[in-house]
């Protein structure tokens, strides 16, 4: 029987910058970076992670790392960019092992009707948001897409209901249009790969 909520995350790959400055809470520094895990396609992921000040030694630009950690979300209230901002946040921090890894088990409820679309050369998709509890009575509320036959699955999922997951953290770049023009913007979701219960 899966936990009542769970959200567990395992990265290995390549900090691409040296930790900088995000913010401070409730007496604790948090700094931001980038990590870029490779996929089979060929096109890498890359990830926000978010750590506490206390980690940041660990990060070495170029050096392999392992992370485990959560899937985070935040408010955006600036106005600017998207208004759901994504991150892992890192928890245990190791040198990398050299072999790759994006792996994701989340657990929670389903808080939107699921969204059942299909790909200009017919391919299934649905996009879903899940809701899963952290402590002191937040939700982190994480945006997935499944594909195919899973997405059929899932789509006709009512809202409410429990749903845990097993999927890897993708990154997708995307053009939104302003008043200003185009611009050149990058999506954080879970691509779910099996469902482990929901329906």
């Amino acid at each position: 029987m899966t936990t009542p909520s769970q959200n567990e995350v395992l990265l290995e790959g390549i900090p691409l910058d040296t930790p900088a400055p995000s913010h401070e809470n409730h007496g604790t520094r948090f700094y931001r970076f980038l990590l870029q895990v490779p996929r089979l396609s060929g096109t890498p992921d890359t990830l926000p992670v978010l750590l506490p000040e206390s980690l940041t030694d660990r990060v070495l630009p170029g050096a392999p790392l392992r992370i485990q950690g959560q899937m985070r979300s935040f408010n955006n209230r600036s106005g600017v960019g998207s208004r759901l901002v994504l991150t892992v946040y890192g928890q245990v921090l190791t040198p990398g092992l050299g072999e790759p890894c994006n792996h994701i088990i989340l657990a929670g409820s389903l808080c939107k009707a699921p969204i059942f679309r299909r790909t200009p050369l017919g391919r299934s998709i649905c996009d879903l948001m899940l809701a899963v509890p952290r402590r002191y009575g937040r939700a982190d509320y994480l945006p997935v897409i499944a594909w195919g036959q899973l997405a059929v699955q899932v789509s006709a999922l009512p809202v409410g209901t429990f749903v845990a997951l097993e999927g890897r953290v993708q990154s997708r770049t995307y053009h939104k249009v302003t008043a200003g023009g185009t611009e050149e913007r990058v999506a954080y979701e879970v691509s779910m790969m099996h469902l482990l219960e929901g329906a």
